[in-house]
């Protein structure tokens, strides 16, 4: 069997209870060591067998996993965030599926979620936006035109953009096509590490400030008025508000 467990963002105690219950059994680990925090080794029982993939292909990966299962072992594949965002685990279990592997899928906390509890604020805001949007940059990767950094800061929806600080001016020149105003912005480096820091500006200034901090990978670039504005507050919390668990005050 081969687990996809989602490590989380950075502090290892931020995986889930499910996902360190399997890695503490797991025969093999294969590890994405150059973002996945290492101390989840530490979790692991005497004699596993580890590997890091951060130098290994696809190829290299299920070959592991191909052995594994000759020899009746569970196989734990770690990922950084949740595996189901920028994870690439559909290339893997599609191989897996070929070979006739079981897996399974363990979800984790993201580091866009984790970005947000850093600077304590909140996405979804009544009277501000209730949607998220997940993006990119294009960059080595190519984003679909339809999915233009411009096209959707026009909505004017809460944003979090991955994989995206080593290109910061191209960042703000795309979200200031698309808001075509001066809105908040949130660099996060390393969010729940231990040297986590976080940068808060405007399309103004915020480049100019990730410059002089030296912050070049592992980011999250938030973006929406969410980070500084007025909100109206919910209604599941009025005391005039009736739901199916609570009736309104008089």
């Amino acid at each position: 069997m081969v687990y996809f467990i989602g490590a989380g963002p950075g502090n290892v105690d931020l995986i889930t209870v499910k996902g360190r219950d399997i890695l503490s059994k797991a025969d093999v680990v294969i590890y994405a060591g150059s973002l996945v925090n290492k101390e989840h080794m530490d979790f692991c029982k005497e004699g596993v067998e580890i590997h890091n993939s951060a130098s290994m292909t696809l190829e290299a990966v299920i070959e592991v996993m191909k052995k594994a299962k000759a020899e009746g072992k569970d196989v734990v594949r770690l990922h950084t965030g949740d595996p189901a965002i920028y994870g690439a685990i559909k290339e893997q279990m599609d191989e897996l599926e070929k070979l006739d592997i079981k897996f399974e899928v363990v979800p984790g906390v993201s580091s866009f979620t984790a970005a947000a509890a850093a600077i304590k604020k909140e996405f979804t805001l009544p009277n501000v936006t209730q949607t998220v949007i997940l993006t990119r940059i294009e960059g080595r990767t190519p984003v679909p035109e339809t999915e233009d950094l411009a096209k959707l800061a026009s909505i004017g929806a809460s944003m979090a953009i991955f994989l995206s600080v080593s290109m910061m001016d191209k960042v703000v020149a795309k979200l200031r096509e698309g808001y075509r105003r001066n809105v908040p912005i949130a660099v996060i480096e390393k969010a729940t590490w231990p040297d986590e820091r976080s940068i808060i500006g405007t399309l103004d200034d915020i480049s100019e400030k990730v410059k002089a901090a030296n912050i070049t990978k592992m980011a999250q670039i938030l973006v929406g008025d969410f980070i500084d504005c007025e909100y109206d507050k919910s209604l599941l919390y009025d005391k005039s508000f009736s739901h199916m668990f609570r009736d309104a005050e008089k």
